[in-house]
């Protein structure tokens, strides 16, 4: 039976929109997107419907449970941008970056830390975001219990911050926290935006499971294989372009196979 629904999901038509490039997007979540579109990810969109020679419209809504079924699968926007590659939940296009987890320091403290195992951690009140991966390399290196654990998701309205990366980076310029360990992309400019010096540092060292690093790619609906192949073809095309938006916002671009930095145009 699942075998011939996978066969059907094959030659169902793409029910995409052809003149406009819906994307599903975040309205708070710097820097990846906020609705003055002023995100990398809505610069990356940009580039896309430039590409494609039409406009972008956004579907809005704050990322949680439930975000790809009430935004893909609604039908009411046709592309996720910033999906881990080979994700469950939706058909994924071939990635545009590889980055990685960070170890996020005030400057001048911990220098030379790249690796969670450097035993100055050991004891310190270090931030991570409850859920994600590296809590799980944090147990296996006895540093859960000076740990402090933030909720994954801001949805509180009355938040102070945007984000929860916001309010990680917040505490470290504050001294509520000693490091925290965040995913790059958001931990590159957060730690730029903070007004402390802060030292970012993807950890390229750790074992292979649980993955620190990650291919990113977008995601677009199951079974629409046309519309992937046309998103591929333009992410090929404006490689150049893309790679530059990534780097103006400090996302730490990995090599495509290797666990070290890239240099420009080696990705």
């Amino acid at each position: 039976m699942t075998a011939a629904q996978g066969a059907l999901a094959q030659h169902l038509p793409d029910t995409v929109t052809t003149d406009v490039l819906r994307v599903c997007g975040d309205p708070g979540n710097m820097p990846f997107s906020e609705r003055k579109e002023d995100g990398f990810e809505n610069k990356i969109a940009a580039i896309l419907a430039d590409e494609l020679k039409v406009k972008v419209r956004y579907y809005w809504l704050t990322q949680g449970p439930g975000f790809v079924r009430n935004t893909l699968g609604t039908g009411l926007c046709d592309l996720i941008l910033g999906q881990a590659f080979g994700s469950d939940l939706v058909q994924t296009t071939n990635p545009y970056y590889r980055s990685a987890y960070t170890l996020v320091t005030r400057a001048g403290e911990f220098d030379g830390a790249t690796a969670l195992d450097d035993p100055r951690l050991k004891g310190k009140k270090i931030g991570v975001i409850a859920g994600t991966p590296p809590v799980n390399r944090m147990g296996d290196l006895g540093l859960v219990s000076s740990m402090k654990a933030y909720a994954p998701y801001a949805l509180d309205p009355q938040r102070k911050h945007q984000t929860v990366a916001a309010e990680v980076i917040a505490d470290l310029a504050s001294k509520d926290i000693d490091a925290a360990v965040l995913w790059g992309p958001a931990a590159g400019w957060l730690a730029k935006q903070s007004g402390t010096a802060m030292t970012v540092t993807p950890l390229l060292k750790e074992p292979e499971r649980p993955p620190m690093a990650y291919r990113i790619a977008m995601g677009v609906r199951l079974g629409e294989n046309d519309w992937k192949r046309t998103l591929n073809t333009a992410l090929r095309k404006r490689r150049a372009d893309i790679e530059k938006v990534l780097r103006d916002y400090d996302v730490p671009l990995l090599d495509e196979d290797e666990n070290k930095l890239a240099a420009p145009g080696e990705r």
